[in-house]
């Protein structure tokens, strides 16, 4: 396992020779771009954010869709980055990244290892894990429209973690809710 990050071009690389679709590369991308301007603005604020890893991060958190297109696809993503030798923190944010967070009880229900954190926890895994959620396909949404669709689909806990998550980036933008 290396601590160097891959290059963009390493990293959609590593995308396409997995088989990741160009539906997924694009919302990847479109991820990345709203991850890295969250991410840059943060550190003009003053705060400590790795704004290559957030990008990188967020070009790879749905490299796991190559194998599935379930929810299983963070713990399949991260293997495959496991595997691809990256730096622990990239694995992280593509662990981490699902439904604002997965907690300890629904990564039981969902037969994942206990031995893992599903929750976003740095920085830059919240950063990764608040811009998936705000781009559908590649369009970007508004967080009431996100947790409006989880709240439908009967995950209200995740609406409320995608809220909480949001409302605490917002705040650290300074465009508090």
């Amino acid at each position: 396992m290396s601590d160097q990050l891959p290059s963009r071009k390493q990293a959609l690389l590593l995308l396409k020779e997995n088989g990741c679709s160009s539906k997924v590369v694009n919302h990847c991308l479109a991820v990345a771009k709203l991850a890295e301007e969250t991410a840059k603005t943060l550190r003009e604020k003053g705060l400590s954010v790795n704004v290559e890893l957030v990008d990188i991060g967020a070009l790879l958190h749905d490299i796991g869709r190559s194998r599935t297109h379930s929810v299983d696809h963070a713990v399949e993503g991260a293997k495959i980055a496991e595997s691809a030798g990256l730096p622990r923190n990239i694995i992280s944010i593509i662990n981490r990244h699902v439904g604002g967070g997965i907690t300890a009880s629904e990564a039981k229900a969902l037969g994942w290892s206990n031995d893992d954190i599903y929750v976003p926890v740095t920085l830059e895994e919240k950063i990764v894990s608040l811009a998936d959620k705000l781009i559908h396909g590649s369009k970007r949404v508004s967080v009431e429209t996100e947790t409006e669709q989880l709240r439908i689909e009967g995950k209200p806990e995740a609406a409320e973690r995608v809220k909480r998550l949001h409302n605490e980036i917002a705040r650290l933008l300074g465009d508090c809710p």
